[in-house]
């Protein structure tokens, strides 16, 4: 495969070859042969260059859109000299006809010019890819384009809701009301965002299945309590059904599992209109062996539905059913494609069933091996910030604003905050305080002068114990699972990611500093 992208004006501004058509070719990667059109032009057979080069060209300028690049040619290869390939492409255009993208693909004919055959069946697959790769340049096109709307809604709102709060400061309750449709976008903002973080990791292969002991029914309890507000702002009927579960504990990755789920109740809140259902059930049936099960959730509503057309495009990147385009629901196009591709790294499969004006129903199906009951689940209470006041904490951030967010937090919750701008500074403060030791230090990992991890190795290394040992939690917008990983194995204990949730940095200062001497008094 091969692309071309072009400004406004015509002008091409990147190329972008394959690397299986490097392959075809003989070469390795991007420095043995560049992405510019003059890598792929100069190899070009001479009987053949200026005719290829037309047909390239012409197509470009055909500003009506109509005239396809389909051409056959030799080009000379690394190792096996010259070789036929047919070539094809189609521009995709701006209303004025000037090009966006050019798409195309390239394949090796060389044995059918030889031998005279299956030309017709190669030709087939010509065209079928082209359709496919076009399909997949307008998908990605179209899926910029509602990005860059999505995006920007959520911080109109913000800067917007920012600038009102600002102008009517003398009225509390007013002030109070933009502040909590500022809270809505930046979550709405996020869940974006994370949205087209987790679409990357997963095709680069970087989502790592962590697999631990759990309670299934706390699982979909959870789910009940993330989305209790949203069921009852929209009116909606909502039913929860776990009594088929036989074996409730599990060993299963809970965080993947739970994200799976809330992707499809997301979509279910989203599309059902006020008054109507939705249900979760879980049921379990035998599995392949005594020790394990196949654990299957549905999840039902009564919402808007979907097209046949889309049904069969739902789990691929990009795509958004055109009703929520139209009626202003926003999302990535996304959400489904990671869902399904999470499913399937935890060996499971999802399947849907639909119909415009009908609802939905999606089922999740698993194989878990069973558990025993898993430590700390259902443990009353949630975090309480008066067990951590008290406390001495050194705080390492180089950046100001997110200083002042972090330690009026913390102060507010009762802690005493020291603070460090560098990993350098947060050394010398930690190997500083040996008559008074700090309770806990709040990590930053990306900063000037000294970073996190060597900062972390460096108070690790000190001789007196009482700061070798010192609590050290990173606070860090690396906030992935192999980041926490990585964190762990440097030293720390414990990893919290940005923006910062306030119940989880205070649940893990709880957790952490309970099992050391009690805060000062």
């Amino acid at each position: 495969m091969w692309t071309m992208e072009f400004d406004r004006q015509g002008n091409m501004v990147s190329v972008f070859w394959s690397d299986e058509f490097r392959a075809m070719i003989g070469y390795r990667d991007e420095e043995d042969f560049p992405n510019v059109l003059s890598s792929w032009s100069d190899l070009l057979h001479p009987e053949d260059h200026d005719r290829v080069l037309n047909e390239y060209y012409s197509t470009i300028d055909d500003y009506t859109g109509r005239r396809l690049y389909n051409v056959e040619y030799r080009l000379l290869t690394k190792d096996q000299g010259y070789r036929w390939f047919r070539a094809a492409g189609k521009l995709s255009r701006r209303e004025d006809g000037t090009p966006i993208t050019y798409v195309g693909i390239f394949v090796d004919i060389t044995a059918q010019k030889e031998t005279g055959q299956k030309l017709q069946e190669q030709r087939k697959l010509l065209e079928e890819a082209l359709e496919k790769a076009q399909r997949a340049s307008q998908a990605k096109t179209l899926f910029l384009n509602n990005m860059s709307h999505d995006i920007r809604t959520p911080m109109n709102a913000i800067i917007g809701f920012t600038n009102l709060a600002a102008t009517h400061m003398d009225n509390q309750e007013l002030v109070r009301s933009y502040l909590d449709k500022i809270t809505t976008s930046s979550s709405h903002l996020l869940s974006l965002i994370n949205d087209v973080l987790d679409m990357s990791r997963i095709e680069s292969g970087k989502v790592v299945i962590d697999e631990m002991a759990c309670s299934l029914p706390h699982v979909l309890q959870d789910l009940q309590s993330m989305i209790q507000t949203d069921l009852e702002d929209k009116g909606l009927n909502f039913h929860l059904d776990d009594s088929a579960l036989v074996h409730p504990y599990v060993v299963c990755d809970q965080l993947r599992l739970n994200q799976v789920l809330l992707n499809i109740l997301s979509n279910a809140l989203k599309f059902t209109p006020a008054g109507g259902d939705i249900s979760v059930s879980a049921t379990e049936r035998p599995g392949n062996g005594p020790d394990a099960a196949v654990y299957e959730f549905c999840i039902r509503d009564t919402g808007i539905g979907m097209a046949p057309d889309f049904l069969e495009h739902i789990f691929e990147p990009f795509e958004r059913e055109r009703t929520s385009t139209v009626s202003g629901i926003q999302g990535t196009g996304l959400g489904m494609s990671i869902t399904k591709n999470l499913a399937e790294l935890m060996n499971g499969k999802i399947i849907v069933e639909s119909r415009r004006g009908q609802g939905s129903a999606f089922l999740c199906t698993f194989s878990f091996p069973f558990s025993e009951h898993p430590a700390g689940q259902n443990m009353p209470g949630g975090p309480d910030a008066q067990q951590i006041a008290g406390c001495r904490l050194l705080l390492v951030e180089d950046n100001e604003l997110n200083q002042e967010i972090a330690m009026t937090i913390l102060e507010e919750a009762g802690c005493t905050v020291d603070v460090a701008s560098d990993g350098a500074e947060a050394v010398e403060k930690v190997r500083g305080s040996s008559a008074d030791p700090y309770d806990l230090v709040l990590m930053d990992i990306q900063m000037p002068v000294m970073d996190g991890f060597e900062s972390t190795k460096v108070i690790r290394a000190m001789e007196i114990p009482c700061l070798a040992s010192l609590p050290i939690v990173a606070m860090t917008a690396n906030a992935f699972e192999e980041d926490r990983q990585r964190v762990l194995a440097a030293g720390m204990n414990g990893h919290l990611g940005k923006p910062i949730d306030v119940d989880k940095l205070f649940s893990t200062l709880q957790n952490i500093l309970s099992s050391r001497p009690k805060p000062r008094e």
